[in-house]
């Protein structure tokens, strides 16, 4: 997976997990290279994409911050209603000898599945 869709990714959940929140500033692009070591356009790209999809927002001179227009955070009650479920498929997985690696991948397509290939 290409490193920009990754950081598209990490902010998208971000903000749905609620870490993130409209009007938060995001790191600086010159920031996030030196802290994970990648190319300047890869950030760049990856923000412009948040932007064009409405997550983020830049203000010239001042950053880039989680728009107003973000997805919403996924609401505390829905979390606590489906998150045992979810752990609880987890532990079977694990029970079955799968590796978080493997959990992952079938998650993911149980969402594909799910959305008809539609997966962020």
């Amino acid at each position: 997976m290409p490193a920009y869709v990754q950081l598209v990714r990490q902010v998208r959940q971000a903000v749905l997990r609620g870490v993130l929140r409209p009007g938060d500033r995001l790191p600086a692009a010159r920031e996030v290279v030196a802290a994970l070591a990648i190319n300047p356009n890869t950030v760049l790209k990856a923000y412009s994409q948040l932007e064009n999809d409405g997550v983020v927002r830049s203000r010239a001179g001042m950053g880039t911050f989680v728009a107003e227009t973000a997805p919403p955070a996924v609401e505390p009650a829905l979390l606590r209603r489906l998150g045992p479920s979810l752990d609880a498929w987890i532990v079977r997985a694990r029970g079955a000898g799968l590796d978080q690696e493997a959990v992952a991948a079938l998650f993911a397509s149980a969402v594909e599945r799910a959305y008809g290939g539609r997966a962020a």
